[in-house]
């Protein structure tokens, strides 16, 4: 097999991925503007990102009583001080104006009997999200001279002089190539799932907690071409119930569950109440012999008991069906939890690219938003979409300003582009499968890197091994052979996880000291270290990825890109 067709295509704005703040940017666009747009998205855009079963909770809102300046000073405090508070202070003061436009959009929020949002805890409200993006969806269908482009994988920037001209990529269901030329990129194409070996093996190893279709595309895109990245060092390790992988906050939030070990003892305060902390009691009480943990569920009334069966059976169907199927309802039965595998995600903590206050990354007309932008943890999805929001409106702002040149479309580049994709459609001698190439890169990351058989624990020796080998897996890549283009789009995904790899790899080692337990553990060095106040940045550049320390930026600075 190989590519039949190509498309060249053009457009002022791309969106690559059509997720949360892919669909949001696009809204925001065409509200503030009449330019042309294209949204590639790998899936279908009805039903795809993190957004794909719903959520139940609006997990960032400044609830009644509260400022944007309190959601910075939490997101600041549970990342340990290193935060972009530029970038957390523009998403705060967007929430609630995107959630109010959700609202008005068909978002079922519940109200109490004074017409109040109902609050979850201190920055969280309650609503019936199942159909949220769906209704983004919808929404984005019905603005004019807006092109989605389903089942597109897209796999490289076209970068000239470090200014963005576009991307190329495939259709995955059937053997056409695209260029999309474009005068502005916005890059929302997710975090990085599939990094390290999962808790389930086998046949249930996509049973994790974040979306295994999320490869890290935008990071490796942006890394191939020069983009400054941020923080990759800050993991995310997500605390969940045993075996279901379904979420612990509805428990400990809902019902006010707190963690205990085997012994009965209430053990969360011990080592701390931050994201990472609640992984790292969990792992040492476990390591010292007073596991299984739990979240104390048992006692609560009847009430509770149906609450959160029905909250389960709405987003993690599996842990319902666990409570049935053991006949033991929660009030009867502590639920056993565990960290997962690591991920990097930019929603949760502060991996991801560097960009300006204006969510533009250091390559001039590429911006980034959403769980790929470095720089503003804990913005879950309304900050995705108030970072959709920013990046449209600076786009705007920008085109409004620059000359509408030509754009000029570079044939040799696209045929070498074609070439690589047909190379992997027509080579018949690979002796390696991409399924076991993947299971590799995984048994890598979690022995040498700091996975859950080391118990998140790394030091400077494992990581020279795990650099070594990730290195050996990538170069065998070219080897592989796909029979047709879902199994090409699994060769690249394959290929961006390993680019993603060799950079978790370098930050882990360049960030010299245990700052945050679990996400990032290092043996060599234990401690927390004043020194270590600073952001550890990459740029590949020259066949090598270089680090780059930068100084903390403060909530009240517009930074700008000067270097």
């Amino acid at each position: 097999m190989q590519i039949e067709k190509r498309q060249i295509l053009h457009t002022d704005i791309l969106i690559i991925g059509g997720g949360t703040a892919g669909c949001y940017a696009a809204l925001t666009i065409r509200e503030h503007s009449d330019y042309s747009i294209i949204i590639a998205e790998k899936a279908n855009i009805k039903r795809s990102g993190c957004l794909a079963a719903g959520v139940n909770a609006i997990n960032a809102y400044i609830v009644k009583g509260n400022k944007p300046e309190d959601y910075v000073n939490y997101a600041k405090k549970d990342a340990d001080g290193i935060v972009r508070e530029d970038l957390l202070m523009t998403m705060s003061e967007g929430l609630n104006r995107v959630t109010d436009k959700m609202e008005k959009l068909g978002l079922v929020i519940l109200k109490d009997e004074n017409g109040e949002y109902v609050a979850r805890g201190n920055r969280n409200i309650k609503i019936n999200g199942e159909n949220m993006k769906p209704l983004l969806a919808d929404a984005v269908s019905k603005l004019p001279d807006v092109t989605v482009l389903n089942r597109i994988n897209i796999t490289d920037y076209i970068v000239e002089d470090n200014v963005i001209r576009g991307a190329y990529g495939f259709s995955i269901e059937d053997a056409c190539a695209y260029e999309i030329r474009a005068r502005k990129v916005l890059c929302a194409t997710g975090g990085a799932a599939g990094l390290y070996r999962p808790n389930n093996p086998g046949f249930s190893r996509h049973k994790m907690w974040y979306p295994p279709f999320n490869t890290g595309a935008g990071y490796a895109m942006g890394i191939k071409s020069g983009a400054e990245m941020t923080t990759f060092e800050m993991r995310f390790i997500a605390l969940r119930c045993k075996d279901t992988i379904a979420p612990t906050g509805t428990i400990a939030q809902g019902v006010g569950a707190k963690q205990v070990n085997a012994k009965g003892e209430v053990y969360e305060n011990k080592y701390g109440l931050t994201t990472s902390e609640r992984v790292y009691g969990t792992v040492m009480e476990n390591l010292q012999g007073r596991g299984p943990c739990y979240l104390r569920t048992e006692g609560i009334s009847k009430e509770q008991d149906e609450s959160l069966r029905k909250a389960y059976l709405n987003m993690a169907p599996s842990q319902t069906l666990k409570w049935v199927e053991a006949g033991r309802n929660p009030s009867q039965q502590n639920v056993e939890i565990e960290g997962t595998e690591p991920y990097i995600v930019g929603g949760h903590t502060a991996s991801g690219y560097w960009v300006d206050t204006n969510r533009q990354t250091t390559i001039h007309g590429l911006y980034a938003a959403g769980d790929v932008a470095g720089g503003c943890p804990q913005k879950y999805v309304t900050g995705a979409m108030v970072e959709g929001e920013i990046a449209a409106l600076d786009m705007i702002r920008h085109l409004k300003k620059e000359a509408d040149e030509p754009q000029k479309e570079e044939k040799e580049a696209f045929d070498k582009k074609i070439a690589e994709y047909d190379h992997f459609l027509s080579n018949q001698s690979g002796m390696f499968t991409t399924e076991a190439l993947e299971e590799a890169m995984q048994k890598v990351m979690d022995n040498y890197a700091g996975g859950i058989s080391t118990h998140y624990q790394f030091n400077e020796k494992q990581l020279e091994l795990a650099k070594e080998k990730i290195t050996q897996l990538t170069a065998l890549v070219d080897e592989l052979h796909a029979e047709d283009m879902h199994e090409l789009m699994f060769i690249y995904e394959l290929k961006e996880r390993l680019t993603v790899c060799l950079s978790v790899i370098a930050h882990l080692g360049a960030r010299k000291e245990t700052r945050w337990h679990s996400f990032a553990e290092n043996l060599d060095y234990p401690e927390k270290s004043d020194a270590w106040m600073k952001y550890v940045n990459s740029r590949y550049t020259d066949g090598k990825l270089q680090i780059i320390y930068r100084d903390l930026v403060g909530r009240e600075e517009h930074y700008e890109h000067h270097n």
